[in-house]
C-alpha cells in the first residue's frame, strides 16, 4: 500500500532532488517554457505553483521564503517582477503541461511545461476580461443575481414580443 507517499522521488535523493527541482523553476521562470519529462514536470508543478501564489504579494517575508526554494536572486525578482503582475488575478493553475511524446533515445515520455499567462498563441485570439469565479454564478451573491437578472431579461422580451404577435 502506498499511504502518505505522496512524493515521486525521481529516482534522486533528497538533496539532489530539491537542487534539480529549484534549477528546473529558475529555468520556467527565466525562459517561460521548458522540455522535461513529464514525471519532471508533474513535479516542478507542485513545486512551482506554490512561489507564484506567494510571488502575488510583494513582501519582504514572500521574498526571503521563495528565494529559500529557488536560491537564485535574478529568477526571484523576475518572478516578483514580471510573472506576479500578470497572474495576478489567476485564482491558482499558473502552469501547463503539453505532452510532447517519447523521447528517441530512451523512449521516455517528454512533455513541455510553461507559464500560462505568457503563451500568445493561445491568448491570442481571446479577449482580455477578468475572469470570475465558480461561486458567483450561484446566484447567492449581488453580483450573480444581477447577471442573472440581466441573462433574464432579453429572454422575457422575447417571450412578451411572441405574446403580441399572436
Amino acid at each position: 500500500m502506498r499511504h502518505g507517499k505522496k512524493i515521486n522521488h525521481l529516482g534522486r535523493k533528497t538533496a539532489h532532488r530539491h537542487s534539480m527541482l529549484a534549477n528546473m523553476a529558475c529555468s520556467l521562470i527565466e525562459h517561460k517554457r521548458i522540455n522535461t519529462t513529464v514525471a519532471k514536470a508533474k513535479a516542478l508543478k507542485k513545486f512551482v505553483e506554490p512561489l507564484v501564489t506567494k510571488s502575488k504579494e510583494d513582501t519582504t517575508h514572500n521574498r526571503r521564503l521563495v528565494m529559500a526554494k529557488m536560491r537564485q536572486k535574478d529568477a526571484v525578482a523576475e518572478l516578483f517582477r514580471t510573472v506576479a503582475p500578470k497572474v495576478g488575478d489567476r485564482p491558482g493553475g499558473y502552469t501547463r503541461i503539453i505532452k510532447l511524446g517519447n523521447r528517441l533515445g530512451d523512449n521516455a515520455d517528454m512533455a513541455m511545461i510553461e507559464l500560462v499567462d505568457f503563451n500568445e498563441i493561445y491568448n491570442a485570439g481571446k479577449a482580455t476580461k477578468k475572469k470570475s469565479t465558480r461561486r458567483s454564478r450561484r446566484g447567492g451573491t449581488a453580483a450573480g443575481a444581477e447577471a442573472t437578472a440581466a441573462k433574464a431579461a432579453p429572454a422575457k422580451a422575447e417571450k412578451e414580443a411572441k405574446k403580441e404577435e399572436e
